[in-house]
């Protein structure tokens, strides 16, 4: 199982729809993965460290260095295949990296 850590700025709207947008289409794909969706000001060092992906809604600064492959994930909010299937493609390239 993948996970994946999606964020926005107010872990409201747009991470949850990132969060379901990559549920879906990966499991179209083939794999299997479980997403969170979160408040960006409320990320840890800790928190990301147990996640396979960091998909936020834009590359964000932290205090710390993000572990983990980091894939921003925006696109996903327009719902145009165009637009949206580079970051499913991403997604999937690191997973297939990460080997899990």
């Amino acid at each position: 199982m993948i996970k994946i850590l999606a964020a926005c700025g107010a872990g409201i709207n747009s991470s949850h729809q990132i969060k379901n947008g990559l549920e879906e289409e990966m499991k179209k794909r083939g794999y299997k993965v479980q997403a969170d969706a979160v408040v960006i000001k409320d990320i840890t060092k800790e928190m990301v460290e147990e996640y396979d992906i960091f998909a936020p809604i834009s590359k964000p600064k932290f205090s710390f260095e993000i572990p983990i492959p980091v894939v921003e994930a925006g696109p996903i909010l327009y719902r145009i295949p165009a637009m949206s299937a580079p970051v499913f493609d991403e997604i999937e390239s690191v997973i297939k990296k990460l080997q899990k």
